[in-house]
């Protein structure tokens, strides 16, 4: 049932994760890492959809701007491993997915976007108590090791003419990630699409704010202070200008989301590329390996409606 309370019969993974057979680099034909998915939430809205293309071994992938549509294996022996994004697993873990995806021969990781509660930015995901309790159960599956936690974006505004921002739950997501053994929270502030524009003219009285460089600093300072205490990492995703002036001494390091080290450290290199990623946005300094991602804007809009997405939601 989406959203609902769940309980892992059994946690994965045991003693030693399961590795790839093929350990060898085969750089002329890499294995793929399917993306599920930058466009939208899979693992809330559309795994049953995800699960067939799985059993059927295939992907048919539109470009977002041409619609040109290509077509991918899916077959166990051509993929390397599966990241999924998400803001609700609840579904994936109620139907036990990452059961069915282990039987049918396939490695997830899993990236969590936990932020804090806000009606305003984020009216339709699970509330706080209910995500911490999945980022715990997810946790428990394959280990801490394959989630990393997202507080992403760090968001500042001003709403009937007080300044706010969503960094209020902050501490406690943060023990709660700790309290399940995750090392890793990456974090990065909202960019102002013209589309969040046309959004926010149906919200009177409620503005985005771009803060200054140095606030920003501060900012991820007093996060890495928080996180430090707690043994969990920071790092950045696509904020080269931050880390700039935050030097090299800060101890806050740019992010790779789609990570073939991370990948091939979980479950054997298995014919990884690592290639960067062509497509995704090297100048802002995303790290990324090459992935394919699945989702279809077209076909998979996201319900979760939230106000700062770069997506185009019908809802």
């Amino acid at each position: 049932m989406r959203g609902g309370t769940f309980f892992p019969k059994k946690s994965f993974p045991p003693a030693k994760l399961p590795q790839k057979k093929d350990s060898a680099i085969n750089s002329q034909n890499p294995k793929i890492v399917l993306s599920a998915s930058r466009r939208t939430d899979v693992p809330a809205f559309y795994m049953d959809w995800f699960m067939d293309r799985l059993r059927r071994g295939f992907f048919d992938l539109e470009n977002p701007f041409s619609r040109a549509v290509s077509t991918i294996s899916a077959r166990p022996e051509d993929v390397h491993s599966i990241v999924f994004w998400s803001k609700d697993y609840g579904p994936f873990l109620s139907a036990e997915r990452d059961r069915e995806l282990f039987a049918l021969g396939y490695f997830p990781y899993f990236l969590f976007t936990v932020n804090s509660e806000s009606t305003d930015l984020e009216p339709r995901v699970p509330p706080l108590a209910r995500r911490v309790q999945q980022l715990s159960a997810l946790a428990g599956l394959r280990g801490p090791s394959a989630v990393t936690w997202r507080f992403d974006p760090v968001c500042f505004f001003e709403r009937g003419g007080r300044a706010g921002d969503n960094l209020g739950d902050f501490e406690r997501i943060a023990r709660a990630a700790s309290e399940a053994g995750i090392t890793r929270c990456v974090a990065s502030f909202m960019d102002p699409y013209r589309k969040i524009g046309k959004r926010l003219a149906s919200r009177p009285g409620f503005a985005f704010r771009e803060p200054p460089m140095e606030e920003r600093a501060r900012v991820l300072l007093w996060m890495k202070e928080v996180l430090d205490s707690l043994c969990i990492r920071l790092f950045l995703c696509c904020e080269k200008e931050v880390l700039d002036v935050l030097g090299p001494d800060s101890g806050i390091l740019p992010h790779a989301c789609v990570d073939h080290g991370l990948l091939a450290g979980l479950y054997g290199p298995g014919g990884l590329s690592f290639a960067r990623d062509r497509g995704q946005r090297a100048a802002a300094g995303c790290g990324c390996h090459e992935s394919r991602d699945v989702g279809v804007y077209r076909l998979h809009p996201c319900p979760h409606a939230c106000l700062f997405c770069y997506a185009n939601p019908r809802f």
